[in-house]
């Protein structure tokens, strides 16, 4: 055992091949910015009277989970396996747009167990190292802001945790940056490639999956962890500079659909494709607009969005990763 800093503990995560079956090595190791993970537990109280005037004789465990939150920062690798768990599905197409590049394609999947994860926990400080089978994601949230690397927040709930020895071996990979961005509207998803760009300042997109335990009779483990509703929401900010850009959807409530675009052109993978990630909704409708008129600032406008299921698209949301993984 010995003192340190939260840089010294590492996580990790793979798929699983048997749901609720913990994986032995690690995927990606995440290089984190901050995380909180814990193991919870559920305590029923021995509440019968006993003469005395105490509340409680005692209390045993009935129920045994973990839960927390990682943030990293947005990596064309690492991604994709958080977006498989997060939207459900994936296709590849292998050595597109060219060889030993790899274009994946992820969707929402029309079920209630989508891919499980393990989560790898090395800690250093304590000399005991931990993985986490059942890991589902509660929400992934994207954080756009200018001048800085894109981040990913993401929650999670699994298993309680079970010993493990585990070896960290982080993977090479490419980040994405503010500068790296391009957002788009248009009438559909058709009309998205040929629309023009729209400046803004920031934006987050949050995607909740309504998580359920699956507890039963017999097991304080949940024998299952179920995603329900799925949900899309968000906000961006922008100069306030004319009404057809938001206000004029906004008022309307007209649904548009969105691009939300990240390419890092100063990186090359195979001989000529750049790394990608372009996250499409079908169907937005903003919900609120505010403008905070100071008189010595510029005047900027935030708004408030959600992501519907677009019935002529047959989808609410997808996301395309190109990169050099060969599979998730």
């Amino acid at each position: 055992m010995s003192k340190g800093i939260g840089r010294l503990i590492n996580l990790g995560i793979a798929k699983e091949a048997a749901r609720g079956t913990a994986e032995s090595t690690a995927s990606f190791w995440f290089q984190k910015l901050d995380a909180d993970f814990n193991e919870k537990k559920t305590f029923a109280r021995k509440e019968q009277s006993l003469g005395v005037i105490e509340a409680a004789s005692g209390a045993d465990i009935v129920k045994a989970i973990a839960e927390g939150a990682i943030s990293i920062p947005l990596t064309d690798k690492t991604i994709g396996l958080i977006l498989l768990s997060a939207l459900g599905s994936v296709s590849t197409q292998a050595n597109t747009p060219e060889a030993s590049v790899h274009t994946h394609t992820f969707s929402v999947a029309q079920n209630a167990q989508h891919p499980s994860l393990t989560y790898f926990i090395e800690d250093v400080l304590s000399g005991q190292d931990y993985k986490h089978a059942l890991g589902m994601i509660q929400t992934l949230e994207i954080k756009y802001e200018r001048g800085k690397f894109v981040e990913g927040a993401v929650t999670i709930r699994t298993k309680k945790g079970a010993t493990a020895t585990l070896t960290s071996s982080f993977t090479a990979e490419n980040f994405f940056r503010s500068n790296d961005f391009t957002f788009k509207l248009a009438a559909n998803l058709a009309g998205l490639d040929a629309a023009s760009a729209i400046q803004i300042k920031s934006l987050n997109l949050k995607i909740d999956k309504d998580l359920e335990d699956d507890d039963v009779l017999g097991s304080v483990d949940p024998v299952d962890i179920l995603n329900k509703e799925f949900s899309v929401t968000g906000n961006l900010e922008a100069v306030f500079q004319n009404e057809s850009d938001f206000k004029t959807q906004f008022l309307a409530g007209t649904a548009k659909a969105m691009r939300i675009d990240l390419q890092n052109n100063d990186v090359t993978i195979g001989s000529s494709t750049k790394p990608r990630l372009k996250i499409d909704l079908a169907s937005v409708i903003f919900s609120e607009l505010t403008r905070a008129l100071k008189n010595g600032d510029t005047v900027m406008q935030t708004l408030t969005f959600e992501g519907y299921y677009s019935l002529s698209d047959a989808k609410a949301i997808t996301a395309v990763l190109i990169n050099t993984q060969s599979s998730y």
